[in-house]
């Protein structure tokens, strides 16, 4: 599970589901639960709320909790047969106690923990493709937050899946904030029916409904928060997709899990792989990161 010697703490939610506290010597901290495999908090070491959840999220399985880091798999969206977002982030995940090494790096002076969720029967029946996947999440002694997905096709036939981090960020108000690393971009958009556009400007900012899949993206992305002085930056190998949310006004108003001005303090940015499923034969493993860090600016 975690043997840096970093403190984890393992506990039970409201309604029993057992969650992990990944602290680092600074105090810095994160959150998990075994509910969808899903981050629900980030911390920095003066115990400023770095990831968005809604008030009115439903903490109760089977719904997704709305906020933290939800992740999507096997499919991003509607865009398949299955429930939105795939079932991965409503399902039960359990601690994965000897997992396979991965780099020593990805372990040395992390406090970090190891998650595991194979499909059930009944996920069989709707998706009939056998696999582990393997989740670790860290946190390193610079309060940087990463998780490493590791998926592998345990089936006597190949597969294909979406996968997406449906990552919530904590942020001042939308109108202040601006996204660097998306210019000259191809996006599908999802209010124009996946229609494909170019994104024109030298910064995405915000003023109405935004739901786009940009394509190909470099491997580090820049959220700037004017307000609040910071800067998010995600970097991430593996998942060569950006999805970029934000309901506005209206949809939020006709989401029970949203508050109806909720809009103004969050933005989804999320490393994903929509475009171009990924696809494994039998025995093969995938891997993604994902590596989100926060630093003042001026």
């Amino acid at each position: 599970m975690n043997n840096s010697g970093l403190a984890v703490e393992v506990s039970k939610d409201r309604n029993g589901t057992d969650q992990i506290l990944l602290r680092n010597p600074r105090g810095a901290s994160t959150k998990v639960s075994l509910h969808g495999g899903q981050v629900l908090s980030w911390r920095t070491d003066r115990g400023e709320e770095l990831l968005f959840t809604s008030s009115k999220a439903i903490f109760k399985p089977p719904y997704a909790v709305r906020g933290g880091i939800p992740i999507c798999f096997p499919q991003f969206g509607q865009r398949g047969s299955l429930e939105q977002h795939g079932f991965a982030r409503n399902r039960t995940w359990i601690i994965d106690e000897n997992p396979p090494p991965l780099h020593p790096n990805d372990a040395c002076g992390k406090a970090y923990i190891d998650l595991l969720l194979k499909p059930s029967e009944d996920d069989l029946k709707i998706w009939p493709h056998s696999f582990e996947f393997r989740l670790r999440v860290n946190l390193t002694a610079d309060g940087n937050l990463s998780l490493i997905s590791r998926i592998r096709n345990i089936n006597c036939k190949p597969f294909s899946f979406s996968i997406a981090y449906h990552t919530y960020f904590s942020i001042s108000d939308i109108s202040e904030v601006r996204v660097e690393g998306l210019e000259t971009l191809d996006y599908l958009d999802n209010l124009y029916q996946r229609e494909r556009f170019t994104e024109q400007g030298d910064a995405l900012t915000f003023e109405s409904e935004v739901d786009r899949v940009y394509l190909g993206s470099r491997d580090a992305i820049a959220i700037f928060d004017h307000e609040r002085k910071r800067t998010f930056f995600i970097k991430k190998e593996g998942l060569p997709d950006v999805g970029v949310w934000n309901p506005w006004e209206k949809k939020s108003k006709a989401m029970v899990d949203f508050g109806d001005e909720e809009y103004k303090q969050m933005l989804c940015v999320n490393g994903a792989a929509v475009e171009k499923p990924v696809t494994l034969k039998p025995g093969e493993e995938w891997t993604g990161r994902l590596e989100l860090s926060v630093v003042p600016s001026s």
